[in-house]
């Protein structure tokens, strides 16, 4: 790989790292969950491990934090609020402690002391004291800059504003958490996304009245400058602190050797979901204060401590109900209602139970104790159910045999492929007749891949709805803006924003029309193929009429599966009226002519893992821009499989298998003449 596609891949992390930093620290809506930070902060430093050409101030060994807001003045730290260096498993921990027995010339059998500290996750915030007396309390910010929060910080509770004791120093800089339980957090999940994002933005209120409604708590765990600060360890330190009028964590353990450390940290990771408050991992820090000088600071984080970070994706909870949820093609998804859980820094109190059939193979049931895993953008379910909790009160969940919606029969069809009933079971019904499989499919009328009409998400739909403001997607085109205007929350603007957005959609590409439809079975590579096929919306709608439907079993790539659901889907009278409505009042515009002498003319491709600086669905328009074509699965028919990061092996041993040529991306942008 060239020096410049390192380089722009390498400016590309940079730039999403400092997006993210900014959205986290500076807005409070963080943007992705811990574990895809982690990983993409883990991506770039190996990189400029790599390739030692890499440099930019920006990087994640160079910076902590956001840069202060300039709503608040700023106050540069005595000294530095660094980070932490992070750990995932056993052997991170054995090389921490290797590298620090390496650095004072020590042996394995010399034993070290750890302070185990719970992470909190909630916003670090600095309290100077003068003569006892609390005089300004600032803000992480960058590490070395922070924001004067002091008259915010004055509000808390826990934070003591006058200490008299003879042991407390003349002057000292303690710092701390300052977090929300989430008992407390029930009352403010309306405004916020979880218990920091809640944290964070009340701190951040510029009327300190404002912050003083809100139930702040601060845990006190370490310091950064000192004057007369007579003690010689951590542990002793977390001592004085309780003397001296802080709170501190009742899970703090003094522990030697990476065993107990790791028994320790499985302990609580059992325990977390207990918790009134959110950790996300254990601080381990060297006990010693004379070690711990000795041992001082790399770039931005001290040697001497290290976070072990839970595995973000699982949590434990309850289910207090289960209901069931109804999807534009009429699938019945039963979804457990859970008490609410910190999973990766979103607080979840759903989780899908995917089937009729998932709920009696893992016997889950009303009130039981479950493990919830949530990964990546993966909606969150139920791993399993821990039996030994089982309450004689459980109750089991009885499937309803019609629909709740509009009482339809609720059926499971018959799979022509695996000779057995779906594990779905469906509301009978035929689209709009049934009131949430309607609401449903406007929502996906309007979404990204579909008519993408700016402002008009799903809770604005669902709001819709029920004002009766809109029935049928046409009613979208058609809307009072006049009444809109006059409803709570809506202004001259943000409805000319609205009425600016739908005019803005009234023409639109045939594959986004029949997309936008909601047809099972055809999703945005289907609508592609229907829509080179058809050519016009006239040639679309009057398949109908002609009765032609068995001819689209000559479209590569649709099947009696995708015809069967056309073919259902214009059996609908609603159906037939929404589209003669729609042709009133939109363009449709025809299919493009594809470019037949493109430099991957005839050629077929299909991508397997993740590509460096381009999208999947960038590689797939570049393919076909050039006269190639993508596929779904490896088959003869497949000329190259194009690799990238972390590609799925099956495909790849497949692939060798047929004698397919195997590419990665350098070789296809050459392909494309695209680095030359």
């Amino acid at each position: 790989m060239n020096k410049k596609i390192i380089e722009d891949q390498y400016k590309k992390k940079i730039k999403l790292l400092n997006n993210y930093n900014k959205n986290y620290y500076d807005k409070s809506k963080p943007l992705v969950d811990d574990k895809e930070y982690d990983e993409l902060k883990k991506e770039t430093l190996l990189l400029e491990r790599k390739y030692k050409f890499l440099k930019s101030k920006n990087s994640p060994s160079e910076i902590i934090g956001y840069k202060p807001s300039k709503n608040f003045k700023k106050v540069l730290h005595r000294v530095p609020m660094l980070s932490l260096a992070n750990a995932f498993n056993k052997e991170d921990l054995l090389n921490f402690e290797k590298r620090i027995l390496n650095f004072i010339s020590e042996k394995e059998n010399f034993k070290i002391s750890y302070s185990a500290e719970p992470k909190i996750d909630g916003i670090s915030a600095s309290l100077i004291y003068k003569d006892g007396k609390f005089v300004q309390g600032l803000s992480r910010g960058d590490g070395k800059e922070g924001e004067d929060i002091t008259l915010n910080l004055s509000t808390i509770r826990d934070i003591p504003k006058k200490i008299i004791n003879k042991n407390f120093p003349k002057e000292i800089d303690i710092r701390g958490e300052v977090f929300i339980q989430n008992s407390d957090f029930i009352n403010l999940k309306e405004k916020f996304a979880n218990p920091r994002n809640a944290a964070s933005g009340s701190l951040r209120q510029k009327n300190p009245e404002d912050t003083k409604k809100i139930p702040l708590k601060f845990i006190a765990y370490t310091f950064g400058f000192e004057n007369g600060l007579n003690i010689k360890n951590q542990f002793e330190y977390l001592k004085k602190l309780s003397e001296w009028g802080f709170r501190t964590n009742p899970l703090n353990k003094l522990i030697t050797d990476v065993k107990n450390l790791l028994i320790n940290y499985n302990e609580i990771e059992k325990k977390k979901s207990e918790l009134d408050f959110d950790i996300d991992g254990i601080v381990y820090k060297i006990n010693d204060f004379n070690l711990q000088n000795r041992l001082g600071n790399v770039a931005n984080a001290p040697r001497w401590a290290i976070a072990h970070k839970f595995s973000s994706n699982k949590a434990i909870s309850k289910i207090t109900n289960i209901e069931i949820q109804i999807g534009r093609t009429g699938a019945l998804t039963p979804v457990a209602q859970i008490k609410p859980v910190n999973i990766g820094g979103v607080l979840v109190s759903n989780a899908t139970l995917h089937n009729e059939d998932e709920i009696n193979r893992k016997d889950i049931r009303i009130r039981d104790t479950v493990t919830v895993e949530r990964a990546g953008d993966v909606i969150p379910h139920i791993l399993s159910v821990d039996l030994k909790k089982r309450s004689k009160h459980s109750l089991k969940f009885i499937f309803p045999k019609n629909c709740p919606s509009c009482g339809s029969k609720t059926i499971k069809e018959f799979n022509v492929i695996t000779k057995k009933k779906d594990a779905v079971r469906r509301c009978a019904s035929e689209g709009y007749e049934c009131e949430k499989i309607a609401i449903e499919k406007i929502k996906h009328f309007v979404s990204k891949d579909a008519f993408n009409i700016e402002g008009f998400g799903k809770k604005i739909v669902e709001n819709f709805w029920k004002l009766k403001l809109i029935k049928l997607p046409q009613d979208i085109f058609k809307l009072d803006f006049k009444k809109i205007e006059s409803l709570e929350g809506w202004g001259k603007q943000s409805v000319e924003n609205l009425r600016y957005s739908v005019n803005e959609k009234k023409k639109i590409s045939l594959e986004r029309f029949i997309y936008s439809l909601g047809i099972r079975h055809i999703g945005l590579e289907n609508a592609k193929l229907l829509s080179k096929y058809f050519k016009s919306f006239l040639n679309f709608k009057s398949i109908s009429q002609n009765n032609k439907y068995d001819e689209l079993l000559n479209i590569d790539g649709i099947g009696e599966t995708q015809v069967n659901s056309v073919k259902n889907f214009f059996s609908n009278k609603i159906n037939i009226e929404v589209l003669n409505e729609l042709q009133k009042i939109i363009i449709i515009k025809n299919a493009l002519v594809e470019k037949k002498n493109g430099l991957l003319k005839n050629q077929t491709f299909m991508l397997t893992g993740k590509l460096n600086g381009i999208s999947r669905a960038e590689a797939k328009s570049l393919i076909e821009n050039n006269s190639g074509t993508t596929i779904s699965s490896v088959s003869k028919k497949l000329n190259y499989l194009i690799i990238g990061e972390k590609p799925t092996k099956r495909k790849i041993e497949t692939a060798k298998e047929l004698k397919v040529t195997i590419i990665d991306q350098s070789q296809f942008l050459r392909m494309l003449d695209k680095t030359s």
